[in-house]
Formats: structure tokens, C-alpha cells, sequence
């Protein structure tokens, strides 16, 4: 079902950042990991991340995100196309990583801007360059400002995309809408761009975006997943209702950090345990509260 190794797989529609459960030991949780993918996978969305942010990537060790991959391959055995997060602040070592990975049925790599050194734009260049000349893989860029303390301004992505033909898309989660405007105005034309923030991604899908990756849709990718194709169909009334009827689920779940709200949700729903890695802890009493009473009001599918 997946396409060859070096042919770029960019679906339109909603995009999984799946979440790494832990049992209580620490260790990555084979089977709710599998319980979670094949949630996913039924809810009908197109495609699944394995290894972003959600996944707690900062935590794990090497070997752990290596084991975790091979799980999410096994897991997902084809059904669905699959990125990896292949980020890092330390463009040698991010490069080491590359050659050491098995990325067999891998189709796209997700690779986050470099973070807590702040590089230049110059510099952010440079990076991608480095990461686009040593793989054939396709690559989607990432930017999120508010993690990594720097942002991937238009012109450099606008660079990045006219220069290198590997360097495929973006996850824009910058939430700079004249920036994500700028992006789409001059972009090469098979050149894609997805939100990477669930609660502003329809009004984003307006601008003409492809597509989201998703944390919600870890619990709810049925829903999250039909407001996202009613919204690429020009369907808007449908997608807004959706949308506001998910708004306060998509606003309380981030509020004390993610994944920690979204594992919450998961665990009520016996797909895996709750468990975070440190420094992330557990939300409050008072939110998981708002959350089961938001989840109770929710319909079916939660």
C-alpha cells in the first residue's frame, strides 16, 4: 500500500501525532501503543506521525524512539502512510541519527527547527540543506515557535522549497497567520502546507491548507477527522459544527501541557495508561473533571 521509499506521500486530510504510552515502569507500551493505532486507523484518517512532539520524542533515549518506530510499523503494517520526526538541535548528530534509523516504510520525515540554540535564519538554511543532501526521503518542515524558541520565517521556507525538490511541505504550528498567508501566496504549486494546531486549523483550512496533524484526533479521529474533509470540500457548515462542537474539548486538552491532557482522555477510554515522563506530569483533579464531563457530552465516538 505505501508508496517506494523516495516518492513523496502527502495525503490531504488529517494526520495523527500519536502519542508513546508508557506502562508503569517507564517503558514504551506495546500494546496500547497498538490499541491506539488501530483507534486511529478505524476512526478513517488519512495518515500517522510517529515520533513528533506528542510522542514526548525529548524524553526518549535513541534506542527508544528506534524501538518505538518498529512498533508503529508493526502496528500500523501498512494500512496507512507514515512520517517520522527526525528533528534535533545538533545538525551532526541529527544526520548520525539519519543513516542509523531503519526508515524502511517510512514516507516522509517530519523534522522540527532546531531549538534552545536559536539559530538564524541563515543558520535554519543551512540545517535543512545539510538534513535535504543526505536523504532521499521526503522532508516536511516544522515550525513551532513556542517549543523551540525559534521560527521558520516564509522566506527561508519559500527557500527551502524552491531549492531542494525533496523538501516537500510544512507543519506550520507558528500560529502567525500573515506568515502561513505569505507561505501559501508564493508556494510551488505541488508544494503542501498542514496546521499543526487543532483548535485554529478549520479557519486555517480556509487559506487553502492541506491538511492538519492532529493530537485531538488521538481520542477522536472520527469527528476531527470529518470536519477536516467537510472543510477541504468547501462543506463549511458542516466543518463548523464540528469544529465549535469540538472547540472546548480541543481548548481544555492543551491546557496544562500536552500530551498530558490528551493521555488523560486516552486512559478513560482504555486505550492505554496516562503515564508521562518527567519533566511532564499528570494533569490536575480540577481538569481531569472538566474533561470527563466535556467527554460525557461529546456523543458516541468518545
Amino acid at each position: 500500500m505505501n508508496p517506494s521509499l523516495n516518492e513523496p506521500f502527502l495525503p490531504r486530510g488529517t494526520g495523527i501525532a500519536l502519542v508513546t504510552p508508557f506502562d508503569s515502569k517507564g517503558r514504551p507500551d506495546r500494546k496500547g501503543l497498538r490499541r491506539i493505532i488501530d483507534h486511529v486507523v478505524q476512526g478513517g484518517v488519512e495518515f500517522i506521525v510517529a515520533l513528533g512532539t506528542t510522542a514526548e520524542t525529548p524524553t526518549l533515549s535513541k534506542e527508544d524512539r528506534m524501538e518505538v518506530l518498529e512498533l508503529v510499523k508493526e502496528g500500523l503494517d501498512g494500512r496507512l502512510p507514515l512520517w517520522c520526526g527526525m528533528g534535533g538541535n545538533d545538525t551532526r548528530e541529527l544526520l548520525e541519527q539519519l543513516s542509523s534509523f531503519d526508515l524502511k516504510g517510512v514516507d516522509a520525515l517530519l523534522s522540527v527547527t532546531p531549538y534552545y540554540n536559536r539559530p538564524s535564519q541563515e543558520g535554519l538554511y543551512a540545517h535543512y540543506r545539510e538534513l535535504a543532501l543526505a536523504t532521499d526521503h521526503p522532508i516536511v518542515l516544522y515550525n513551532v515557535p513556542a517549543r523551540t524558541g525559534c521560527s521558520l520565517l516564509a522566506e527561508t521556507t519559500l527557500r527551502l522549497a524552491d531549492e531542494f525538490k525533496n523538501i516537500v511541505a510544512t507543519k506550520e504550528a507558528s500560529g502567525d497567520w500573515m506568515q502561513i498567508m505569505e507561505i501559501m501566496r508564493c508556494k510551488p504549486s505541488d508544494f503542501k502546507v498542514y496546521s499543526g494546531d487543532d483548535a485554529i486549523s478549520l479557519p486555517l483550512l480556509s487559506l487553502g491548507l492541506d491538511g492538519v496533524v492532529s493530537v485531538v484526533g488521538n481520542a477522536w479521529p472520527q469527528t476531527f477527522g470529518q470536519m477536516v474533509r467537510h472543510a477541504l470540500a468547501g462543506e463549511s457548515t458542516e466543518a463548523r459544527q464540528l469544529h465549535y462542537q469540538m472547540l472546548p474539548l480541543m481548548t481544555a486538552v492543551f491546557r496544562e501541557g500536552s500530551p498530558a491532557g490528551i493521555k488523560f482522555i486516552l486512559q478513560s477510554m482504555g486505550l492505554c495508561e496516562d503515564h508521562l515522563r518527567l519533566p511532564l506530569v499528570g494533569i490536575s483533579t480540577r481538569l481531569q473533571n472538566e474533561l470527563m464531563d466535556l467527554r460525557s457530552r461529546f456523543g458516541k465516538e468518545s
